[in-house]
Order: C-alpha cells, then sequence, then structure tokens
C-alpha cells in the first residue's frame, strides 16, 4: 500500500506512441533557481529551460543536464545547482503532451477523481544531495469544474499502490501544457 510518503516528482510512465525519450533544450548559464529530476519545467520566452511555478503551462519534467563547467570540465548531472556558470549546457526534458507520468498525492486518491486536476505542491521540495524532486500531487486542489496543472488518468499499478491509499500514486497528463490549449476537467 502507498501508505508512506515518498515523494518522486512528475516521474515519466509511458507514452502512447510507444516512445517515451527526453529532448534536448539549454538552461541559461547562472540559472538562478535549482531544478530537480522529475521536476515540471517550461520554456521561457528566450527559449531555455525554467523552473515552471504552480499554475504556470509547462511543457515537461526535468530528466538531467549535461555542462562544462567553469574550470573546464564536462559534467553530467540530474540536477541543476542554482546559479552555476556554465558553457555548452544541454538540459533533457520531456516535451511530448501525450505522455503519461506517474505522481504520488500528498493524501487520499480515489477512482472518483480519476479525470479530475489537480495542481502540484511546491517544487522548491526535493533533495539537492540525490537531485531528486520531491513534489507531489495537491490532492487539496482537486477539482472536476476548473482548470489545474495536472489531468488524473488513473490510479497507478502496483502491487503497493491502490485508490484510497494514504499516499496513492496516480497517472497524470499535464492539463496546461505550454504546446496545447488548456481543457477544463471532465
Amino acid at each position: 500500500m502507498s501508505s508512506t510518503s515518498k515523494p518522486f516528482g512528475l516521474r515519466p510512465a509511458y507514452n502512447p506512441s510507444g516512445t517515451t525519450r527526453p529532448a534536448a533544450y539549454t538552461i541559461a548559464s547562472g540559472y538562478a533557481s535549482n531544478i530537480l529530476q522529475n521536476q515540471p519545467v517550461k520554456l521561457g520566452a528566450d527559449g531555455t529551460v525554467q523552473a515552471a511555478a504552480i499554475g504556470d503551462a509547462f511543457v515537461g519534467s526535468f530528466q538531467g543536464v549535461e555542462f562544462t563547467d567553469s574550470d573546464g570540465r564536462r559534467r553530467v548531472s540530474n540536477k541543476w545547482t542554482a546559479s552555476t556558470a556554465a558553457s555548452d549546457v544541454v538540459a533533457y526534458i520531456t516535451i511530448d503532451p501525450s505522455i503519461v507520468y506517474e505522481i504520488q498525492g500528498d493524501d487520499s486518491v480515489a477512482v472518483s477523481d480519476i479525470g479530475s486536476q489537480a495542481d502540484f505542491t511546491t517544487i522548491s521540495a526535493g533533495s539537492t544531495t540525490t537531485g531528486l524532486s520531491g513534489m507531489m500531487l495537491d490532492v487539496a486542489t482537486l477539482t472536476n469544474v476548473g482548470n489545474a496543472s495536472l489531468r488524473i488518468l488513473d490510479i497507478a499499478p502496483g502491487p503497493d499502490n491502490a485508490a484510497g491509499d494514504a499516499y496513492t500514486v496516480v497517472q497524470v497528463q499535464i492539463a496546461e501544457h505550454q504546446n496545447v490549449a488548456d481543457r477544463a476537467a471532465y
């Protein structure tokens, strides 16, 4: 059962097309916010990857980065550390609006919540040591009449997860995708 809070962010689970692969973009050198693996990200006006805030339209989740540091060494990491001075930055993010993600709820999710929408919790949650996001589905924001960040598609399959568990893991798609028009919950 999902009775323990072990958040992992917005983790890509599958794509109906059969292919889930990150796309290569860039992060501006010196970008002043941490970005952790599986954290929602958006494309800024300048085309660079930025951390998405609650309520922002966004394109997907951050999967990792490689860059040349100020000492000239090539680095590969699952996180972007705030204010890193770097060149040749390649950030890997998911961008396909049809990708289905898994995310742990910060409370119980019922079968009747399928089709509803909800926002995610504070994006700054997570560990800069492991580089993993601690973001969760904000169950208190569940709505079936308005727009929110994520649309619940199903309860994630698994022997230790069921509807109604204390911290239910659900499958979602991005409801406020930057490349797709918003659609209210159904």
